[in-house]
């Protein structure tokens, strides 16, 4: 599992993704809240609670709304 640090634009860290060894990624907030899932087998983005975000990987994007 790697973990990828997501900062803004004063370099401060806003959250995390994280890819897990089936290749899923995890968003996670600051203060390792879950956000989302990107599945890249299924292109799909998923909010923290399963539902559908879209078509693609949109987790920096959840990651900064949370922020």
């Amino acid at each position: 599992m790697s973990t990828e640090t997501i900062k803004d634009a004063d370099y401060r860290i806003v959250g995390y993704i994280e890819t897990r060894a089936d290749r899923t990624h995890v968003a996670k907030d600051a203060h390792y809240r879950i956000v989302g899932y990107f599945d890249p087998r299924r292109n799909e983005t998923k909010d923290a609670h399963y539902r559908l975000v879209g078509r693609g990987n949109f987790l920096s994007s959840l990651i900064t709304a949370a922020h």
